[in-house]
């Protein structure tokens, strides 16, 4: 069995081999007329089935081989391009054509791979392509098989280039630093906007020496007339506030946008957020509820916080139950006794969804700060800057029309009753989501 898999089951032919044969067979049929060209034509089919057997002996029975690896990240960011890279090297004592062909986990759904390379005598190749996921999980890859020819390119030999592998594929992590980035610097980049600070933080730091430049408006006039110098007040940036995401896995967070469902974008933007808030020497901590609570991550800055959120990010899925709030309501006022920033990524498509989980949300910013972020459809904005010229189309307008006010009338309620809301589409999630914590932490609200 090994001797036919290496020898026989490893062959395969090329099309050039199939378009000579075609040839040889339109010339032999020319040639029943034409009797002179016979001897030619069969001088030209004898050529072939020879070059056919010496390319089977390059390919089988010389001395050589090819050698490559498969290398990719130890995990994939979900949403970003992941770059995996195969080396090639080439024993062989010719120049081969390759065409690389990788069995790619089920859930990419793609059938097509095929990536054609060109490898010098003894020389090394490198080949990257690049997979963008939008499901987290584990990923199993297949084989990674490599057709090659000699430059005859009559035959092809199949080559085991890498066995099986797999991967796991978690959150946006390959966008943390570029949020970080972001929401440390002092300038006004990517969609980041700069919020001018109202004054001092009430967190004081210490009593020091005036020295020039100081802000006269901080000096200590009682620390002052105990010491022979002026002496002013510092302040600095409040810390180690609590800041909770809390993430709804229910019914209506499994909507799709681009690939990925609500549910996927909230989880990256919920990690790039809460890696800001460590950053900002804030306690990060997480909820996931659906119809009851699943997880609870407990606000800290240890060392390994980042870590226990991402693991626990990786492994949520959205189910298609109604959420509970008021068990998280419950969770919340059993569980969170200082004042905190909570960050609910939900999405309320009616004013009605919005307003049977209103009591609870009030309930919620008796006692804590609340910010409600939810989506606009980017479909209904479409068909909204549409002009129909039939009934049916005016129709869908309309309809779409009432959701968009709908959604507005929900930031308007919400507003009234002393809760912060955030209405935006997937793609400027990360952004605005970050901007709001920015400009709280700013206005000195958190």
């Amino acid at each position: 069995m090994n001797f036919y898999n290496k020898y026989i089951g490893a062959l395969f032919i090329n099309t050039r081999w199939f378009l000579l044969l075609v040839a040889a067979i339109i010339l032999l049929f020319v040639s029943f007329f034409i009797p002179i060209l016979f001897k030619p034509v069969l001088a030209f089919v004898v050529s072939i089935f020879l070059f056919t057997l010496v390319d089977y002996v390059l390919l089988f029975l010389v001395r050589g081989g090819l050698n490559g690896t498969r290398n990719m990240p130890a995990r994939f960011s979900i949403g970003d391009s992941n770059t995996i890279t195969i080396n090639l090297n080439n024993n062989f004592p010719f120049k081969i054509y390759a065409r690389l062909i990788d069995e790619l986990p089920r859930q990419l759904q793609v059938r097509n791979f095929d990536l054609p390379l060109e490898v010098d005598y003894k020389s090394k190749k490198t080949a990257t392509y690049n997979l963008r996921p939008v499901t987290r999980g584990e990923f199993e890859f297949g084989n990674l098989y490599c057709y090659i020819s000699s430059p005859l390119q009559l035959l092809k030999r199949r080559l085991e280039i890498a066995s099986t592998a797999s991967v796991k594929v978690y959150p946006a992590f390959q966008q943390l630093r570029k949020y970080q980035l972001m929401a440390a610097s002092d300038l006004s980049v990517s969609g980041v906007k700069k919020i001018r600070r109202l004054g001092h933080s009430l967190e004081f730091e210490k009593i020091k020496d005036y020295v020039q430049g100081d802000d006269v408006r901080t000096i200590n006039w009682k620390a002052t007339a105990r010491s022979s110098n002026l002496m002013v007040n510092t302040f600095t940036d409040a810390r180690q506030q609590l800041i909770y995401c809390l993430v709804d896995k229910g019914r209506n967070m499994k909507m799709p946008f681009e690939g990925m469902t609500l549910l996927d974008h909230s989880i990256n933007a919920c990690l790039a957020m809460l890696n800001v808030a460590l950053l900002k020497q804030d306690k990060a901590g997480l909820i996931t509820f659906s119809n009851k609570v699943n997880d609870i991550v407990a606000a800290d800055r240890r060392n390994d916080q980042m870590h226990r959120i991402l693991e626990t990010l990786y492994k949520q899925h959205t189910e298609f139950k109604e959420s509970d709030y008021e068990a998280v309501w419950s969770t919340i006022h059993r569980g969170i006794t200082q004042r905190s920033l909570i960050l609910l990524f939900t999405n309320f498509e009616t004013y009605s969804s919005m307003e049977r989980q209103l009591a609870f949300l009030r309930k919620i910013a008796q006692r804590h700060l609340v910010c409600v972020i939810f989506f606009q459809n980017t479909l209904l904005n479409e068909i909204h800057d549409s002009n129909p010229d039939n009934i049916e189309g005016i129709y869908i307008k309309t309809i779409a029309d009432q959701f968009d006010l709908e959604k507005r009338l929900i930031v308007k309620e919400l507003r009234r009753h002393g809760i912060l809301s955030i209405l935006t589409t997937p793609q400027n999630l990360t952004v605005d989501v970050i901007n709001k914590y920015l400009e709280l932490k700013a206005r000195q609200m958190v």
